[in-house]
C-alpha cells in the first residue's frame, strides 16, 4: 500500500508541529529519522489517522485516512508511549485487541499465539506486563501491532530499551516485513539502528523535510561539502602526489607511520572511479577505505546545521 501526503501541516494554536510536507511511501522499510521533539510523533499520528491535519491530506491507496475506519484494519501502530493496565498479562493484552478488532476467539487466540512467538515473549506471556522491563513492554507492543496481519506498519521509537538480542531480532523482523512486501515506517533518533533496516529515509528537524531518499543519494546532494575518504595503503607518498595533480581533490592528509592518508573531493564519484586505476597503474596496494561523512550521522549533522 503507498502513502501519500500533500501539504501536510500540524499546528498547536501559535507552534507549529509539522510543516508543509509533501511526499510519498511505498512498500518496503523507510525510516523516519529526527533529533527527540522534531515531529516524528506529531507525523505518524497525522499518518495513522488518530491528529486531523490542519492542512494538507494523507491518503492511502487514494483514499483519506482522517475518520475513514475501514483503513485501519490494515494499519499496525507500535506507540512509543506505553498505555497499559499494568495488572494485564501479555497474553491477554494481545488478545483483547484482536476481539476488539473483531476477531472470532479461536482467531484471536491462534493470532496471539503466533505474535508473541515471533517477538520472542513467549517465556513472559502470562507474566503482569507491570512486571515487565521496558524492552519486554516494547516487545509486547509489538506483537499487538502486528497480531491482525497489517499491509502497513507504524513503529515508533520500538528499539527503546530492548536489549542487544532483542533489538536484533526485531530489526531482522523489520527487514523481513519490507521485504515480505509490507508497507514499513520506522521512527528513531539512533540513525546506525536504522540504517542497518533501511537506506530509505526521511530526515526530519522542528517539523520541516529536511532530505527524503537513498542515503547515498542524499550525500550526492551536499555538493557544498567535501566528502572526506581516509585511505590506508602501501607507498603512501606516492598516492598522495597522483591524487594531487586533480581539481576535485581539495586537501590531502597524510600519515606516513600508519600508510594512511585522508582526501577531501567535491566529485566523490568521480574520485570513487579513479581510484582504482590509479592503485593498478602506480602498483599501490589499497588495504582499507572508508568515509566517515558517508553515514547517515554525518549527513544529519551537516542537514541539521
Amino acid at each position: 500500500m503507498t502513502i501519500d501526503i500533500q501539504n501536510l501541516s500540524k499546528w498547536y494554536g501559535q507552534v507549529i508541529g509539522i510543516n508543509n510536507l509533501t511526499f510519498a511511501i511505498e512498500p518496503g522499510v523507510t525510516g523516519f529519522l529526527g533529533p527527540n521533539g522534531a515531529g516524528k510523533t506529531t507525523l505518524l499520528r497525522l499518518l495513522t489517522g488518530q491528529l486531523k491535519p490542519s492542512k494538507g491530506m494523507v491518503t492511502i491507496d487514494g483514499e483519506k485516512i482522517w475518520n475513514n475506519h475501514h483503513l485501519f484494519q490494515h494499519i499496525g501502530y507500535c506507540p512509543e508511549m506505553d498505555a497499559f493496565w499494568k495488572y494485564q498479562t501479555g497474553w491477554n493484552f494481545v488478545y483483547f485487541l484482536l476481539r476488539m478488532q473483531g476477531f472470532e476467539k479461536k482467531e484471536s487466540i491462534r493470532k496471539t499465539e503466533q505474535a508473541i512467538m515471533l517477538v520472542g515473549m513467549k517465556e513472559a506471556q502470562h507474566k503482569r506486563i507491570g512486571g515487565y522491563s521496558k524492552g519486554m513492554r516494547q516487545r509486547i507492543k509489538l506483537a499487538q501491532a502486528v497480531a491482525h496481519e497489517p499491509r502497513i506498519l507504524f513503529l515508533d521509537e520500538p528499539l527503546n530499551g530492548m536489549d542487544p538480542v532483542a533489538r536484533r531480532l526485531t530489526m531482522d523482523l523489520v527487514k523481513q516485513w519490507g521485504s515480505d512486501g509490507k508497507t514499513v515506517v520506522v521512527s528513531s533518533h539512533i540513525l546506525h539502528e536504522v540504517e542497518e533496516m533501511t537506506e530509505n529515509i526521511l530526515l526530519i528537524n522542528h517539523g520541516r523535510l529536511l532530505a527524503l531518499g537513498n542515503i547515498y543519494e542524499i550525500r550526492k546532494l551536499i555538493d557544498t561539502h567535501p566528502l572526506q575518504v581516509t585511505i590506508r595503503c602501501d607507498n603512501v607518498d606516492v598516492l598522495t602526489a597522483k591524487l594531487l595533480d586533480f581539481e576535485d581533490v581539495k586537501s590531502i592528509q597524510f600519515d606516513r607511520e600508519r600508510n594512511q592518508l585522508t582526501v577531501e573531493t567535491n566529485q566523490p564519484e568521480t574520485f570513487h572511479e579513479r581510484l582504482p586505476e590509479l592503485a593498478l597503474k602506480h602498483k599501490i596496494q589499497i588495504h582499507s577505505l572508508y568515509s566517515p561523512d558517508e553515514n547517515l550521522q554525518a549527513v544529519f549533522d551537516y542537514l541539521v546545521r
